[in-house]
């Protein structure tokens, strides 16, 4: 279809809503909507889901992960590391170049070159950009004289570390890493948040924030899957309502190809009480679910060097009985319908290799959890002061269903509910003593859980919300970093999690789900543990 046609097409959805039937026209136009507004463009910036989401369409970085979180080529076609596990070096295609944008001569995108890389990654780590990546680069060589970021010519690009990261890879595959022009922050300056200019499958075309952003087929993109060039779709239109209700409804009209995640509005209306597709639905959509790299756990602050939360920490053995006073798996059942596994294990969710689903840590056990209260000084919970638990509005049902299972064996849990963003604030200036908290990872390996328990990574410089600090559990996360072998650094992990679980900083709810409702007429929309949206797959037919 000529593009001028295209564009007309798409501006028409742009202004009669989604609603518009784009099916006569030939054009495949994949549309989902986002309830929390998209607030830029930028993937130095790329900090939250729906950022993301939208960023990994524009752009692309040195490697990329399948859905089953293996490394793959993408600009870099191959890669080799040295053997002191320091230095990386890239190899770049050829073939790969920016979206036209005004920003170069006549308006004609051009090839990416290694420079381009040691630009962008050098702006992730300026001061003066601020970006939340900028952790990323923390490893790297520290010389003046010798560049951590080096283009050896315009094909090669050699990236130096200070110490062993085995991770190192998979972390490269952040949207914050994607490769952006020089030319284009020139040119744009502040407002390339809203004027992207990437490689990606797709490419920019408009945006009416807080009511639609529209991305079209990027014609010159470089990746072919079974000897076709790479996206099918015409079009990908992202609405911003942010009503969820509302949303559910155009999805069930048609007017939306897919809905992530599921909400209590609608819960019960999809999902029968075992998680399955309720079968007025089954005919009319498809559910696509699997594990999800989120862990969802209350932490408790235990340093006892910390004036303000002293005398709020509660012993080891208070503790270790809250972690054993409910019921994981009915709560499981009936608050989630089925959505999630238990967290009966650690820190580290099911669906990273290092997962071991056969040792429990904690589960049911009401009887051993009275025990640990009467060691602890406090029989049936006789004397022991109330415990304040702070959380976010939406997972007051949660907490609301361990307050009552607490009390079962003698704990006074009171909740107090705050807005996210206060909640967030607080956690990362350690003033909650008991707080409700997620982590989803950053990247698939489980030492980005693990760090949250390292001693050097107290916040607010680094995630470690609780303040835990165990000698031999920082010797053993120290150890595997310099473990290049997986299956031994596995076994550091594991080793590091008992340590950790056994001082119980944390108690674990559960590990969430990948839940995505897909119509019947999308295919190649796969799924993956990150809960990555991969677009330049996906076909739509009729």
């Amino acid at each position: 279809m000529h593009k001028t046609k295209l564009l007309f097409i798409l501006f028409s959805i742009l202004v009669y809503s989604c609603s518009t039937d784009d099916s006569r026209s030939g054009l495949t136009v994949f549309r989902y909507n986002e309830a929390a507004n998209i607030t830029t463009l930028d993937p130095a910036f790329a900090k939250d889901q729906t950022i993301i989401w939208a960023a990994n369409q524009l752009y692309n970085g040195l490697i990329q992960l399948n859905d089953q979180m293996e490394i793959l080529p993408s600009v870099a076609k191959s890669w080799n590391i040295s053997e002191s596990g320091v230095d990386y070096f890239f190899h770049l295609r050829k073939d790969v170049f920016f979206h036209d944008s005004p920003a170069f001569p006549a308006g004609r995108g051009r090839r990416v070159v290694a420079g381009d890389f040691v630009f962008s990654f050098n702006r992730i780590i300026d001061p003066k950009v601020a970006s939340p990546g900028s952790w990323l680069f923390n490893n790297l060589r520290k010389s003046k004289e010798m560049p951590a970021f080096e283009a050896h010519d315009d094909s090669t690009l050699i990236i130096h570390l200070e110490q062993p990261f085995p991770p190192f890879l998979r972390l490269l595959s952040m949207q914050y890493c994607s490769v952006i022009p020089r030319e284009a922050i020139a040119y744009y300056g502040n407002e390339f948040r809203r004027n992207p200019v990437g490689t990606g499958p797709f490419i920019f075309k408009m945006w009416q924030e807080g009511v639609k952003l529209i991305f079209l087929k990027n014609q010159r993109y470089f990746e072919i899957e079974n000897g076709l060039r790479m996206p099918f779709l015409d079009a990908v239109a992202i609405t911003f309502v942010p009503d969820k209700q509302s949303a559910f409804l155009e999805f069930v009209k048609g007017n939306l190809d897919l809905m992530s995640g599921i909400d209590a509005v609608y819960k019960d209306e999809l999902l029968t009480r075992e998680g399955r597709l309720q079968p007025s639905y089954s005919s009319k959509i498809n559910l696509v679910t699997q594990p999800y790299l989120n862990t969802e756990y209350l932490g408790f602050m235990v340093d006892r060097s910390n004036l303000i939360m002293n005398d709020n920490i509660p012993a080891k053995e208070i503790r270790m009985a809250i972690n054993l006073a409910f019921d994981r798996k009915k709560m499981i059942r009936y608050l989630r319908n089925n959505i999630g596994i238990p967290g009966c294990q650690g820190i580290t969710p099911n669906g990273l290799p290092s997962f071991d689903s056969s040792h429990v840590f904690y589960d049911y056990d009401p009887g051993r959890a009275r025990q640990l209260l009467a060691s602890a000084g406090y029989p049936e919970g006789v004397g022991l002061p109330s415990i304040t638990l702070t959380s976010t509005p939406d997972y007051l049902d949660i907490c609301k269903y361990i307050q009552h299972q607490v009390a079962g064996i003698g704990i006074d849990l009171k909740i107090e509910v705050s807005p996210p963003a206060a909640v967030k604030e607080m956690k990362s200036e350690a003033k909650l003593p008991f707080f409700r908290a997620s982590w989803i990872a950053d990247y698939p390996d489980a030492e980005n859980y693990l760090a949250m328990f390292y001693s050097r990574n107290f916040c607010p410089q680094g995630p470690n919300y609780t303040h835990f600090s165990n000698p031999e559990f920082d010797r053993l996360y120290e150890k595997s970093m310099s473990t290049v072998n997986d299956s031994i650094r596995y076994g550091y992990y594991r080793a590091m999690e008992k340590i950790m679980m056994e001082e119980s900083p944390v108690v674990i709810l559960y590990y969430d789900q990948v839940l995505r409702f897909v119509q019947k007429n999308i295919h190649g929309l796969g799924s993956n543990p990150m809960n990555l949206l991969i677009l330049k797959h996906v076909k739509k037919s009729g």
